[in-house]
């Protein structure tokens, strides 16, 4: 007998390697990304190298915490049944006061109202005992 749909639980990130340190900051309600050392690049998605000058040496560094849109999508059709009920929905791209971009949700914005260059501020969501995720609200005028 299969699972009714509104049972089946989202996909989580799997806690191992960079992940696991990542929402390990998460977790304490900090966003970090990394910072290169030597030439002082951010990046995300996290890895060893970094892009800009191929430096190994870096550090996690907190990050503001606040952004703008960059881009969305609207799903009007899910293509995993765990996010059925979420339909609509609009996964966005947030370009972060680093330079860098991460892909979440808004927590008080509507599909339709959503903008380009919009400021947001990241906000974060225990969505299980072991995972908090960043997601992003409207900064407040």
């Amino acid at each position: 007998m299969s699972q009714p749909e509104a049972e089946i639980p989202k996909p989580l990130p799997l806690l191992e390697g960079f992940a696991e340190e990542f929402y390990g900051h998460c977790k304490r309600r900090e966003l970090h990304f990394q910072r290169c050392d030597d030439c002082g690049a951010w990046r995300h998605v996290p890895r060893d190298m970094c892009a800009e000058c191929g430096s190994w040496s870096w550090a996690w560094a907190r990050s503001t915490g606040r952004g703008r849109v960059f881009s969305w999508t609207v799903v009007v059709r899910a293509m995993h049944p765990a996010f059925q009920d979420s339909c609509p929905y609009a996964p966005v791209v947030i370009e972060m006061e680093e330079g860098v971009r991460i892909l979440s949700e808004m927590t008080d914005c509507a599909p339709e109202e959503l903008q380009i260059d919009l400021p947001v501020e990241v906000v974060f969501e225990d969505v299980t005992e072991d995972v908090t995720l960043p997601k992003f609200r409207r900064v407040a005028s």
